[in-house]
């Protein structure tokens, strides 16, 4: 199996701003995530920017840099002229790496492509871990997905999904033995030829109520396949207290 990671990596972050350059151990975030990258087996790894800065530091570490349009409205369009740009064939598989996880498992990364890689039905592979608590399951930060018996996803929501109607109508506390939820963590592998029309697809209505980007695929058909993994990955950088956590934990 042959793969390739592109790294989205934006300057302009709302809660930290030049992101990808913060000093994590002597060195910017960037690099980082382009090294578990790399660790992962892809065959390239490519980081897509618009920002100069970012470009120059990749390679100044001897990686590989697509400046990319600043206009982009998501990591995912932003892969996609990466992939126009290299001119990948349609069967090229490609995972979406963000910027800010400098922390994530290469063995995640290559599971998300081998998932991919051994569901040829499938436009997309995606990765999920177990719930066993009623904490995850309601939170609406945590978005949940249930699949079906091939391991395709049905639907991804932020709401408690699959609800325990007896169960709950009992003890709303407490999580039913069995009960199949799983948290959906935000890695995903493309074929080029999905990335190809990414772009014509119309946004679908439960895209926009539940603020998540995967429903335009499922709701135009495209299947996204499934991998579950034993646990959650690290947690990426979104604040300033993540920041110095990842960089605890790197020291």
């Amino acid at each position: 199996m042959n793969f390739k990671v592109v790294i989205p990596a934006r300057f302009a972050s709302t809660r930290l701003p030049g992101k990808p350059l913060l000093d994590i151990g002597g060195r910017p975030m960037v690099l980082h995530v382009v090294e578990r990258a790399l660790e992962s087996g892809a065959d390239e790894v490519w980081v897509a920017t618009d920002h100069q800065g970012i470009a120059d530091v990749v390679r100044a570490g001897g990686h590989q840099v697509c400046m990319t349009s600043p206009d982009h409205p998501s990591g995912t369009d932003r892969i996609a002229e990466v992939a126009s740009q290299r001119g990948w064939g349609d069967d090229e598989i490609v995972v979406n790496v963000q910027g800010d996880e400098p922390l994530i498992e290469p063995s995640l990364i290559r599971e998300v492509a081998q998932h991919l890689y051994d569901h040829p039905e499938a436009a997309i592979s995606t990765a999920s871990h177990a719930i066993h608590d009623c904490a995850d399951l309601f939170n609406p930060n945590i978005v949940k997905v249930v699949t079906d018996c091939d391991g395709h996803a049905l639907y991804f929501s932020r709401a408690p999904i699959p609800w325990a109607r007896d169960a709950f109508a009992v003890a709303p506390e407490n999580f039913p033995a069995g009960l199949p939820a799983y948290r959906h963590i935000g890695i995903y592998a493309y074929r080029t030829s999905f990335l190809k029309i990414y772009k014509q697809l119309q946004p679908a209505a439960i895209e926009q109520f539940e603020a998540l980007e995967q429903l335009r695929a499922l709701w135009h058909g495209f299947r996204i396949g499934v991998a579950v993994v034993e646990q959650a990955p690290v947690a990426g950088v979104d604040t300033e207290e993540d920041l110095q956590r990842v960089r605890r934990l790197l020291n």
